[in-house]
Protein backbone atom coordinates (compact mmCIF):
# COMPACT_ATOMS: atom_id res chain seq x y z
CA UNK A 1 0.00 0.00 0.00
CA UNK A 2 2.84 2.19 1.04
CA UNK A 3 4.55 1.35 -1.95
CA UNK A 4 1.25 2.51 -4.34
CA UNK A 5 1.44 5.93 -2.63
CA UNK A 6 4.40 6.67 -3.14
CA UNK A 7 4.32 5.70 -6.77
CA UNK A 8 1.16 7.82 -6.80
CA UNK A 9 3.09 10.66 -5.29
CA UNK A 10 6.06 10.56 -7.71
CA UNK A 11 3.43 10.10 -11.12
CA UNK A 12 1.82 13.80 -10.01
CA UNK A 13 5.37 15.65 -9.57
CA UNK A 14 5.78 16.47 -13.50
CA UNK A 15 8.22 18.84 -14.10
CA UNK A 16 7.94 21.65 -17.33
CA UNK A 17 9.14 19.90 -19.81
CA UNK A 18 6.77 16.91 -19.53
CA UNK A 19 3.71 19.38 -19.53
CA UNK A 20 4.79 20.18 -23.03
CA UNK A 21 5.64 17.06 -24.65
CA UNK A 22 2.05 15.95 -22.80
CA UNK A 23 -0.23 19.35 -24.31
CA UNK A 24 1.75 18.47 -28.05
CA UNK A 25 0.30 15.32 -27.70
CA UNK A 26 -3.05 16.04 -26.79
CA UNK A 27 -3.21 18.76 -29.77
CA UNK A 28 -1.62 15.99 -32.37
CA UNK A 29 -4.56 13.77 -30.92
CA UNK A 30 -7.40 16.41 -31.27
CA UNK A 31 -6.56 18.05 -34.20
CA UNK A 32 -4.65 15.54 -36.54
CA UNK A 33 -1.14 15.91 -38.05
CA UNK A 34 -3.02 17.69 -41.14
CA UNK A 35 -4.01 20.35 -38.94
CA UNK A 36 -1.26 20.95 -36.65
CA UNK A 37 0.54 23.04 -39.68
CA UNK A 38 -2.71 25.12 -40.35
CA UNK A 39 -2.75 25.77 -36.30
CA UNK A 40 0.54 26.57 -35.61
CA UNK A 41 0.60 29.47 -38.26
CA UNK A 42 -2.66 30.76 -37.08
CA UNK A 43 -1.38 31.36 -34.29
CA UNK A 44 2.04 32.49 -35.32
CA UNK A 45 0.02 35.40 -37.56
CA UNK A 46 -1.88 35.96 -34.10
CA UNK A 47 1.34 36.81 -32.11
CA UNK A 48 2.84 38.90 -34.45
CA UNK A 49 -0.46 40.86 -35.09
CA UNK A 50 -0.49 41.59 -31.06
CA UNK A 51 3.39 42.85 -31.72
CA UNK A 52 2.60 44.95 -34.35
CA UNK A 53 -0.13 46.23 -32.47
CA UNK A 54 1.68 46.45 -29.24
CA UNK A 55 4.57 48.57 -31.19
CA UNK A 56 2.29 50.57 -32.63
CA UNK A 57 1.02 51.63 -29.66
CA UNK A 58 4.78 52.23 -28.13
CA UNK A 59 5.40 54.71 -30.80
CA UNK A 60 2.35 57.16 -30.30
CA UNK A 61 3.42 56.98 -26.55
CA UNK A 62 7.32 57.94 -27.80
CA UNK A 63 5.92 60.81 -29.90
CA UNK A 64 3.19 62.38 -27.13
CA UNK A 65 5.78 62.33 -25.27
CA UNK A 66 8.72 64.25 -27.84
CA UNK A 67 5.56 66.88 -28.74
CA UNK A 68 5.68 68.23 -24.95
CA UNK A 69 8.17 71.21 -24.80
CA UNK A 70 9.69 70.93 -21.93
CA UNK A 71 9.74 73.94 -19.13
CA UNK A 72 12.27 73.82 -16.20
CA UNK A 73 10.96 76.82 -14.84
CA UNK A 74 7.81 79.30 -14.27
CA UNK A 75 7.53 81.61 -17.68
CA UNK A 76 7.26 85.01 -16.53
CA UNK A 77 5.68 86.78 -20.20
CA UNK A 78 3.29 85.10 -22.22
CA UNK A 79 6.46 86.34 -25.42
CA UNK A 80 8.79 84.35 -23.28
CA UNK A 81 5.57 81.35 -23.67
CA UNK A 82 5.32 81.44 -27.22
CA UNK A 83 9.16 82.14 -27.95
CA UNK A 84 9.54 78.65 -25.66
CA UNK A 85 7.10 76.83 -27.56
CA UNK A 86 8.47 78.10 -30.84
CA UNK A 87 12.16 77.00 -29.98
CA UNK A 88 11.04 73.74 -29.30
CA UNK A 89 9.57 72.61 -32.81
CA UNK A 90 12.33 74.48 -34.52
CA UNK A 91 10.79 77.95 -35.19
CA UNK A 92 12.81 81.19 -35.40
CA UNK A 93 11.55 83.55 -33.04
CA UNK A 94 13.32 86.91 -34.47
CA UNK A 95 11.34 89.44 -35.49
CA UNK A 96 7.94 87.82 -35.39
CA UNK A 97 5.04 89.19 -33.56
CA UNK A 98 2.83 87.40 -31.04
CA UNK A 99 0.23 87.02 -33.36
CA UNK A 100 2.77 85.70 -36.01
CA UNK A 101 4.35 83.45 -33.48
CA UNK A 102 0.79 82.20 -32.79
CA UNK A 103 -0.02 81.47 -36.51
CA UNK A 104 3.13 79.57 -37.06
CA UNK A 105 2.90 77.20 -33.82
CA UNK A 106 -0.74 76.52 -34.47
CA UNK A 107 0.18 75.94 -38.20
CA UNK A 108 3.12 73.21 -37.21
CA UNK A 109 0.72 71.50 -34.36
CA UNK A 110 -1.71 71.30 -37.04
CA UNK A 111 0.48 69.52 -39.50
CA UNK A 112 1.75 67.33 -36.85
CA UNK A 113 -1.81 65.87 -36.60
CA UNK A 114 -2.72 66.01 -39.81
CA UNK A 115 0.66 63.70 -40.62
CA UNK A 116 -0.52 61.59 -38.06
CA UNK A 117 -3.79 60.98 -39.27
CA UNK A 118 -2.61 60.06 -42.86
CA UNK A 119 -0.37 57.59 -41.52
CA UNK A 120 -2.93 55.67 -39.86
Amino acid sequence: MRALQSMYDYSLNIGGSEWMIIIFVALVLILGTGKLPGAAKKLGKAVNEYNKAKNEIQDHMKEATEESPTISGPVETERKKLEMIAKSIGVKVDDKTDDELRDIISAKIGQKKIEKSKNN
